[in-house]
């Protein structure tokens, strides 16, 4: 084995303790994560780190059988991460008020709503 073989299966094995790790802590942020939101970007991360981790063992098997999987997957954390933004978006969205006039005597009472929907 030569020399810049070594340094790339050192580089790779250490990457893959890295992805390992950043796993491990991101399970501890879903777990105690003090937000909804925390939570979600979590999960986002995971999926990266799923992504890299493929692609860690691609780079290891010299085989590119996981480069669709890797595609795939970040197509769904993607939407994911859309549609968990829409979600909090819409669940935090300040109320408006929408003055109302009262009929014949020209006195307005105020009413709160929701923004659109």
């Amino acid at each position: 084995m030569s020399v810049f073989e070594q340094i790339d299966r050192i580089l790779l094995t250490a990457a893959v303790v890295l992805v390992l790790v950043a796993g491990l802590l991101l399970l501890v942020r879903i777990w105690r994560g003090p937000s909804m939101l925390d939570r979600a970007i979590s999960l986002d991360v995971i999926a990266a780190l799923i992504i890299a981790g493929l692609g860690a063992k691609s780079a290891v098997a010299l085989d590119s059988f996981y480069f669709p999987i890797m595609l795939v997957l970040a197509f769904l954390g993607f939407t994911g991460s859309v549609g968990i933004a829409r979600f909090i978006a819409v669940r935090d969205r300040p109320a408006v008020t929408v003055p109302s006039r009262a009929q014949g005597q020209g006195q307005g009472t105020d009413e709160t709503k929701e923004g659109p929907q």
